[in-house]
């Protein structure tokens, strides 16, 4: 276990561990008793624990994912929030739209493990992940216009990507909540599982992408980003740059030669 994050008497709230040679990394917001709310300092633990992540190293995939069973994270503390000020208000959601960011901007392949509710800022930290694997029990709303104000990490831009303007408006508009098999049908969700195998699903998708090279997959993240809203033209120029780089890597010499030997490819991002 490696936890990047200060801690305290009570504990760190968000923490990082790592396996399989320190390929796969799971990223844990650890504040069961609260349903995973984030409050401020969660926030800048999470800030520091993906800064931490974006560094260079042998890293291949993160998987995200809630302490408990009641929820991946019920958005911001709101708790806390009804005790800050107006100004207060503003840093604390600006914090979470960075921490967004942040894990959007990761280099490598990101999955979410939601089990029971991802409401709110949760939802955008699950829609912030390239992948998304949900329970059975999974519930997913942006309920922000309800209380005053709307999705402030990002929501409001990716959400339409993933299930199309007119889904996301119905989500968005009216702040219902949503289960596992319409967040499928919609394309919120990418697999479903039962909510005991939910992570291990999620473990089981990141060893499948982690066992394939490295450099390749961080190049096709880097190439999905990059094009993403272009013209096709602009689009295929963009992810070529990505691709030809490919052409003169060790592990792709590696790649050829397990396939002419009939053996699985050892990639060492090289």
């Amino acid at each position: 276990m490696t936890e990047p994050v200060p801690s305290t008497d009570a504990g760190p709230t968000v923490l990082v561990a790592f396996e399989d040679d320190d390929r796969i990394a799971t990223l844990t917001l650890n504040r069961p008793a609260a349903r995973n709310a984030i409050d401020r300092r969660m926030a800048g633990e999470l800030s520091t624990a993906l800064a931490y992540l974006a560094a260079p190293s042998q890293l291949r995939v993160v998987v995200v994912t809630g302490a408990g069973e009641q929820a991946f994270c019920a958005g911001a503390d709101l708790v806390e929030r009804r005790t800050m000020t107006a100004e207060e208000r503003t840093t604390h959601t600006e914090a979470i739209n960075a921490a967004a960011d942040a894990l959007a901007a990761l280099p490598v392949p990101t999955i979410a493990a939601i089990r029971g509710y991802a409401l709110a800022g949760g939802a955008e930290l699950a829609v912030a992940c390239d992948l998304r694997v949900a329970g059975a029990d999974a519930v997913f709303g942006f309920p922000e216009v309800r209380i005053g104000i709307f999705p402030g990490a990002g929501g409001v831009v990716r959400l339409p990507r993933l299930v199309g303007g007119g889904a996301a408006r119905d989500l968005l508009f009216t702040g219902r909540r949503l289960g596992a098999e319409e967040a499928l049908r919609l394309g919120l969700v990418d697999r479903l599982a039962s909510p005991a195998d939910v992570v291990p699903a999620a473990h089981a998708l990141a060893a499948e992408i982690a066992a394939n090279a490295p450099l390749a997959v961080r190049a096709v993240k880097r190439a999905l980003v990059e094009s993403a809203g272009l013209a096709e033209i602009d689009a295929h120029r963009t992810v070529a740059t990505h691709r030809r780089p490919l052409d003169v890597t060790a592990d792709y010499a590696e790649g050829l030669a397990a396939w002419a030997e009939r053996r699985p490819p050892v990639f060492r991002g090289e």
